[in-house]
């Protein structure tokens, strides 16, 4: 009776040495000589070379090899070996290819090729190495985000997506015609969580979020995902233990899940590893602004920091630090007054080094009915939109916190990436929305 031959996937051939399988794969690249043909394949889950001898298989095969082009896809069959030069570690040593789809004139050729043109060509850029690498290193974020919650008992609830008005004052919003009435995509999950919190002590949300910013810089977007927590009798300080356990954690999980893809972006993953050391330091407002007055900056306290600002703050500390307590006039009307000064809230942004900036953005929520009410008025929001809110002060209010972060910015910080674009190829990622 014959075997029937085992299909695989490129991943698990580690399980397969000296095994005859049959794998279904495009070609991204491929080179040879007259008695050698060595195709770089892959399969949605790794990258791997099967060569084709010359001398051991049929001349009309051999010739195939030869004639096959990018991004064809196809059945190529053969024995798994052991590969030392490799950083995958295996290979193919193939018997048989079975072309599925031709292709032809691929434009996304083995060269260099500039942002904007792969940028155009980013349905297709996403079969290559560097977005492959990080789009599984931001599914492993997810994954890890949604374990670290769960195992911290918190419950995972789903903000609107479409608001009647600015949860943070901001002017930047996409509008909509609900039925009639204006509606706004929403910019943040938080008030809901905390309506959440109320009712379940610890909850995350985690969904899209969107700001109607032409923003210049490549830190911003205009729709992306945040991960906000929000936690019920809790302190900031508290809050912040939290924070950085879950830096950590999800640092460790790339780490430990993703070390073919962070070779692939030459990730120093030794400095990674770094970041996953507890505690990270804590820095008041106060004191970094001094520190970068020390060190030539022409700032002035009372502003927001930065990119050249917030970069010099984490590279001094070579790890990720949170800045303490911000200028009240700067922050979002929600935060808690600080119990000593009337000009700053309690509230802490967390920087990344290596020029990644702010990764986390969180305060102490204010529990005072009359406090809140007024700074809704003077932020000229209206108190009709805002009254639900103001409600959870009014029936059992505790004290509570919470934060947001922003997953591509993790992202971009994980993987070392220059700036979001490159890094995650999807039309959601800019302002240009054509396919």
């Amino acid at each position: 009776m014959v075997q029937e031959i085992p299909t695989i996937q490129i991943v698990d051939a580690k399980n397969y040495v000296g095994q005859t399988v049959k794998i279904g794969a495009w070609l991204r690249q491929k080179r040879g000589s007259g008695k050698l043909a060595f195709l770089q394949l892959r399969d949605g889950t790794a990258f791997f070379q099967a060569v084709v001898v010359k001398a051991d298989v049929a001349e009309s095969l051999f010739e195939l090899a030869k004639g096959l082009k990018q991004e064809t896809s196809l059945y190529v069959t053969g024995e798994i070996h052991e590969d030392t030069r490799s950083s995958f570690g295996y290979e193919m040593a193939v018997s048989n290819i079975e072309i599925i789809g031709e292709s032809h004139d691929y434009p996304i050729t083995p060269k260099e090729h500039g942002t904007e043109f792969l940028f155009d060509e980013r349905h297709l850029y996403l079969r290559h190495l560097k977005p492959f690498a990080t789009l599984k290193i931001r599914n492993t974020l997810i994954a890890a985000t949604y374990e670290f919650f769960n195992n911290e008992g918190f419950t995972k609830l789903d903000s609107p997506l479409l608001t009647g008005s600015a949860p943070e004052g901001t002017t930047d919003l996409f509008e909509t015609d609900y039925f009639g009435e204006p509606a706004f995509l929403s910019q943040t999950g938080q008030l809901y969580a905390e309506a959440g919190a109320m009712a379940f002590g610890k909850v995350f949300t985690f969904g899209p979020t969107f700001r109607a910013e032409k923003s210049k810089t490549r830190r911003h977007l205009t729709e992306f995902w945040m991960i906000e927590p929000e936690m019920a009798f809790m302190h900031q300080e508290e809050s912040l233990v939290i924070q950085e356990r879950y830096i950590s954690f999800l640092i460790t999980k790339v780490l430990e899940k993703n070390d073919q893809e962070l070779d692939i972006l030459e990730r120093d993953k030794d400095l990674l590893r770094s970041y996953t050391e507890l505690p990270y330091p804590r820095v008041s407002y106060d004191d970094a602004i001094k520190l970068l007055q020390n060190n030539g900056f022409d700032v002035e306290w009372g502003v927001d920091f930065g990119s050249p600002e917030e970069t010099f703050l984490a590279n001094h500390f070579a790890k990720p630090v949170f800045i303490l307590n911000f200028p009240k006039a700067i922050k979002a009307f929600y935060m808690k007054r600080h119990a000593t000064r009337e000009d700053v809230v309690v509230s802490a942004d967390l920087l990344a080094p290596e020029g990644y900036g702010e990764i986390i953005g969180g305060s102490e929520r204010d529990t005072d009915y009359d406090y809140l009410k007024q700074r809704i008025e003077e932020e000229g929001l209206s108190l009709a939109e805002y009254e639900w809110y103001l409600d959870l002060r009014k029936y059992g209010s505790v004290p509570h916190a919470g934060f947001g972060l922003g997953l591509e910015r993790m992202v971009t910080f994980v993987t070392g990436e220059e700036h979001i674009r490159e890094a995650i190829p999807f039309p959601r990622m800019t302002n240009r929305l054509r396919p």
